[in-house]
């Protein structure tokens, strides 16, 4: 009788067949490394970001695909909700008026304070 095959499979690693690694011991930094780096911290996480910007962030976008020889098509997307596509030349330019449109009267854009009551 003989022992059955093992099946051939990659995640299969064979057993060591040498004595384990030798033991390390502890307590002991590498060479060269700084003995307290953790006490000090670094000087750079305590900083302000640098790259903050001006506060402005983008709330709607217009994309336009005008491939050359095909249909023009366009998405306009905004953060309160509004979501609008059209393929065609003259679908796209009304988009295009629209999304224009809608820059001025987006709850997100226009300041509530100081506006005539509806």
């Amino acid at each position: 009788m003989s022992t059955p095959r093992r099946p051939r499979l990659k995640s299969i690693t064979p057993t060591p067949d040498g004595p384990p690694d030798a033991p390390q011991p502890e307590g002991t930094t590498a060479v060269g490394a700084p003995k307290v780096a953790a006490r000090k911290g670094v000087r750079t996480a305590c900083d302000p970001d640098p790259q903050q910007g001006d506060g402005r962030y983008p709330v709607a976008w217009l994309h336009i695909r005008a491939p050359y020889g095909a249909t023009p098509s366009a998405t306009s997307t905004c953060l309160c909700g509004r979501h609008h596509t059209a393929v065609g030349a003259p679908r796209v330019h009304a988009l295009i008026a629209d999304h224009t449109a809608h820059r001025d009267n987006c709850p997100l854009r226009a300041p509530r304070e100081g506006r005539p009551a509806a």
